[in-house]
């Protein structure tokens, strides 16, 4: 199985595997960008970088993060990724009920994707 790529304002993510309740993907934050403030009600998701430098924030804390820093993010926390001055690379594996895009809510978005209620 060959990766899709799909393209975001902020870089891109690829599925690498899934299997039931679980989903792994590699994310590419480019430089100077960031992921949008979001949570999720359905999955967890561990992130591990493996390239580059950025911020990883969850639930208020934030880690300044290179080549190896890990972070766990809990069903419902409020969490985002932040290229530094490199791209930042993750490996995310997700697990839970429901692992699509849909299961994305956003809270702030440099990109306008926001919904309003």
């Amino acid at each position: 199985m060959q990766p899709q790529r799909e393209e975001r304002p902020w870089g891109w993510f690829e599925t690498l595997a899934s299997g039931p309740g679980y989903l792994v993907k590699r994310l590419c934050v480019r430089a100077g960008q960031r992921i949008s403030l979001q949570r999720h009600r359905h999955r967890s998701e561990h992130w591990v970088v493996v390239a580059g430098n950025g911020t990883l924030e969850c639930n208020g804390i934030r880690l300044e993060s290179n080549p190896g820093t890990a972070l766990e993010v809990p069903c419902g926390a409020v969490h985002r990724a932040s290229a530094g001055s490199q791209d930042l690379l993750i490996v995310e594996v997700q697990r839970g009920e429901l692992l699509s895009e849909d299961d994305i809510e956003r809270l702030a978005d440099d990109y306008q994707r926001v919904i309003k209620n």
